[in-house]
């Protein structure tokens, strides 16, 4: 991680990572630890389409969906000192990839199928690329997206943690990056 005290504090952070691993919660607890506005970009999407997420893949389409989210992704990664939350397929966009890894700094969540698979009852109704899939389907899907978070800035693992914990230990790891800016 030393290497990781090249990154400006005003950069803004992104965090990536397979659905329900918890990048909007434990984002919004690390925008209050660095006092930085917080935005979710399928909420985001759901304000202008005035739907939530599963209503606008079946009325609008996976595709349209995605080209939103693109273009919000975009927009904000190149705004200052904030915190973004980039829903689980995001990164599967190259365009995605490169905006979020160049413009930010990307943190990638990651929990293993046993932890994640606990989650399912609560998330699957709000997840509509979940819709109607086997629980196989379902584990294929898990480890075919980890193969696309593999490119990030830094990972942090939140199997057995709180959210508070990941939280407290992402903000401890940036605090390099405003001792090193600071004393400039």
């Amino acid at each position: 991680m030393s290497n990781f005290k090249m990154f400006p504090k005003e950069k803004s952070i992104v965090f990536i990572g397979f659905m329900g691993v918890g990048k909007t919660t434990i984002g919004k607890l690390v925008a209050q630890n660095l006092n930085r506005s917080f935005i979710d970009i399928d909420e985001e999407i759901e304000k202008e389409y005035k739907m939530p997420t599963t209503e606008i893949f079946k009325t609008i389409g996976e595709k349209a969906f995605r080209e939103k989210e693109k273009a919000l992704i975009t927009k904000f990664c190149s705004q200052k000192s904030i915190i973004i939350s980039v829903g689980g397929g995001a990164f599967l966009q190259k365009e995605v990839r490169e905006v979020c890894l160049s413009n930010c700094t990307v943190i990638a969540l990651d929990i293993s199928w046993e932890q994640w698979k606990e989650r399912l009852d609560k998330i699957i109704d709000s997840r509509p690329v979940l819709k109607g899939l086997s629980m196989e389907e379902i584990e294929a899907l898990f480890y075919k997206r980890k193969e696309i978070y593999v490119t990030h800035h830094l990972k942090f693992t939140t199997d057995h943690l709180t959210e508070e914990e990941v939280a407290n230990d992402i903000t401890e790891s940036l605090k390099p990056i405003s001792e090193l800016n600071d004393s400039n």
